[in-house]
């Protein structure tokens, strides 16, 4: 692994996260999606030999860079494992109710995509693969061989929100009728063939790599796992700070959020009166994107948004 050129990698609103995070010099945090350890090593730096810092991720690459990078500070604890298991792993270590700050960075990370090996994109050519552990379940060319042409359209509409999903998946089975689809660059060709028309500055095939990413991974699934898992963990006073880099994982983290802070509310035809019951976040400031600086220097932070909340007591 080539640890000087993984160092390069630049997180995403690392500024604005910290100042969410509020970081405690000896409190405990947890990085739920490690990637690179951009966040993970920001955080260390403003703890005290006393505080600690979990972090998980199911990539084994980040696991390895984990301890190149880190192995030597004590405050950090790696954990190869999604966030969907956040509880488990702060059981673990006697977590639970006791965690001052939890970082969700959502997505793929630079690594991830910049290396063709992986599958995640488009603009290199690669075995098309994407899963963020490569170890299990199934790539996204086994996926492709065997999806039905309506399941494959579904699933471009849905997480990809793509126009176009009937004809470009009428044109994927069409051409995996011929010849199995195995690389990067052929499931691109075939998409941008099939598409009549291109969003300006975005390549064709953009939404259908991200919706067979998310379904390889299981991604809306395990962050819908993961969020009320935070509500468990985190102490009175706790921040849960959430980076999104698309509707469907924002729409999910901004329902979870409004919910936990306007807490249920009672039926109008019962009798009862006071404050809904069942609050447990409150939310903190306004929904945060990067600023023109940071996006022009980072052309991949143009679509993040960042969400705070805080456990009440």
């Amino acid at each position: 692994m080539n640890i000087v050129g993984e160092r390069l990698h630049r997180p995403v609103l690392l500024t604005e996260t910290l100042e969410a995070l509020a970081i405690l010099p000896n409190g405990r945090y947890v990085d739920g999606a490690f990637g690179r350890g951009g966040h993970t090593e920001a955080i260390l730096e403003r703890l005290s030999p006393d505080g600690q810092l979990l972090a998980l991720d199911r990539d084994p690459a980040a696991e390895e860079y984990a301890y190149l990078r880190f192995g030597k500070d004590r405050r950090l604890i790696f954990a190869r494992r999604p966030f969907s298991q956040l509880v488990e792993g702060a059981a673990e270590r006697g977590w639970i109710g006791r965690v001052n700050g939890i970082l969700f960075d959502l997505g793929v990370s630079s690594p991830q995509l910049d290396d063709p090996a992986r599958g995640f994109s488009f603009t290199r050519d690669g075995p098309l693969d994407m899963r963020m552990d490569p170890t299990s379940g199934y790539s996204a060319a086994e996926w492709l061989a065997c999806v039905t042409e309506a399941e494959l359209a579904r699933v471009l509409a849905q997480f990809g929100e793509e126009r176009f999903h009937r004809r470009i998946a009428r044109e994927i089975i069409a051409a995996r009728q011929q010849s199995p689809i195995t690389t990067t660059g052929r499931l691109a060709r075939i998409v941008a063939a099939a598409a009549p028309t291109r969003e300006p500055g975005k390549h064709p095939a953009t939404r259908v790599f991200q919706a067979i990413r998310i379904v390889i991974n299981d991604e809306l699934r395990e962050l819908s796992t993961a969020l009320p898992q935070t509500v468990r963990i985190l102490a009175p006073g706790g921040r849960l700070a959430v980076i999104s880099f698309h509707s469907l994982e924002d729409r999910l983290v901004k329902q979870f959020m409004r919910e936990q802070a306007h807490g249920r509310e009672w039926p109008l035809d019962l009798p009862v009166t006071g404050e809904p019951e069942g609050k447990t976040l409150r939310l903190v400031g306004r929904p945060l994107r990067p600023g023109k600086v940071e996006a022009a220097a980072n052309p991949r932070a143009r679509s993040a948004l960042l969400r705070v909340a805080e456990r009440l007591a």
